[in-house]
């Protein structure tokens, strides 16, 4: 039995993981996951980077911001296997639920819930009042830019008519208790944790914001992949596996039942079970908010890598160039998941590269392997992004960030 040391951050997007120790699928491999709970992303980007975790749960911008060099710790990480879809909602205080509902009758829609945000921050500045404070998990997480992208969609500059700062997970209700914070995006159950303590509202998920849109990932040690390929590959068995048990719909008591144990989130099971069902929104129940093993949620797409170094140029995190792309493509390695998981027959994307955003319906396209369908997929402002094309999209964004060859 070979022993790893696996990092994971209280989440339900952790599930796989969590469920690939507890459900036997990783000794049915010869493995055995020590799942290690860590507070911040930061705890865990660098206790994977100097060799304390062989692998983890990790932000998806993650292993591309250090390939970058926009990282402290230089150890180049790879992406081989991403870790779900979707999961993520943006929760806002009482009191800004309260103003923001004076625009809106009750509305699931993000380009409606924008707006009323968009005058309540007029509003405040007219009056003279402070800019209101939105926190996210990291300044490299897919929280930042989806957050980024709603509001620059609805108006809003997020790097001058609000403030954007770091709370941990876990820290984001207290956050909004103490009035540190008027909102947050992260992921569940965080959301419906501080909706069961009456302590603010969510007004859009992930879901409706980009609907199939990436998350977490496994990250890798590009060194220790190219060392230990046979683990690695039988990690990913072990993890496919895991996804399919989590998708399924029989296994949501059980799987809620897991996770709410304190060494994993250690939260009401009442509370995890609204993430995993989708209904996180109100009474809305939205049955895509969540996805483990669906629409090739699992295998690592170089658009997505592309999309997510697209907003870093885009938030002026760094420039465009030609020498960059190519590393942030090679940073994502659905090569190493074809040959991992190709010889069981699981369904192959045709490609490794998609236009993102472009189906409104599901859709069956090229595989080997198996029928594979993939979407919707769409914005919620219906712009699509073409990842051969990065500069095109960022001007279709209206960014002003100067785009440079080198």
């Amino acid at each position: 039995m070979i022993e790893l040391n696996v990092g994971f951050v209280p989440l339900l997007d952790a599930s796989i993981l969590i469920m690939a120790h507890e459900k036997g699928f990783a000794e049915e491999q010869g493995l055995y996951l020590k799942l290690m709970k860590e507070t911040s992303w930061a705890n865990i980007r660098d206790r994977l980077s100097v060799g304390q975790f062989h692998v983890a749960h990790l932000l998806a911008p993650l292993p591309i911001a250090q390939n970058l060099g926009l990282s402290p710790l230089k150890t180049p990480l790879i992406a081989p296997f991403a870790l779900g879809l979707g999961g993520n909602a943006v929760t806002v205080s009482q009191m800004l639920y309260g103003a923001m509902a004076q625009s809106f009758s009750h509305s699931s829609d993000p380009a409606k819930m924008g707006a009323a945000l968009r005058t309540v921050i007029v509003n405040r500045k007219t009056a003279n009042l402070g800019k209101l404070i939105f926190a996210v998990v990291h300044g490299f997480s897919v929280h930042a830019y989806e957050l980024r992208y709603w509001l620059a969609a609805s108006g809003i500059d997020p790097d001058h008519d609000v403030d954007l700062t770091i709370v941990p997970p876990a820290m984001m209700g207290d956050a909004l208790a103490t009035g540190a914070i008027d909102g947050f995006c992260v992921g569940e159950p965080w959301n419906s944790d501080a909706v069961a303590q009456g302590l603010g509202q969510v007004v859009a998920t992930k879901a409706s914001i980009w609907r199939s849109s990436p998350e977490k990932v496994l990250g890798v040690r590009k060194s220790w992949a190219e060392d230990n390929r046979n683990t690695l590959h039988s990690l990913l068995v072990a993890l496919h596996n895991a996804a399919m048990w989590c998708g399924s719909q029989l296994n949501t008591d059980e799987m809620t039942r897991i996770l709410a144990k304190p060494q994993y989130i250690g939260v009401d099971e009442k509370i995890i079970r609204k993430g995993l069902v989708g209904k996180v929104l109100g009474d809305q129940t939205q049955s895509d908010f969540l996805i483990f093993d669906q629409r090739a949620a699992n295998f690592p797409w170089v658009s997505h890598a592309l999309w997510i170094y697209s907003q870093m140029v885009r938030w002026n995190q760094c420039q465009y160039s030609s020498e960059a792309e190519k590393i942030v493509s090679q940073t994502y390695r659905p090569d190493i998941y074809r040959q991992a998981l190709g010889p069981l027959g699981v369904s192959l994307p045709g490609g490794s590269s998609k236009v993102e955003g472009a189906l409104t319906e599901t859709t069956r396209v090229p595989a080997s392997g198996g029928p594979l369908s993939l979407g919707p997929d769409g914005f919620f402002d219906s712009i699509t992004f073409d990842p051969s094309d990065i500069k095109t999209y960022l001007e279709k964004l209206g960014s002003d960030i100067a785009v440079h060859n080198r």
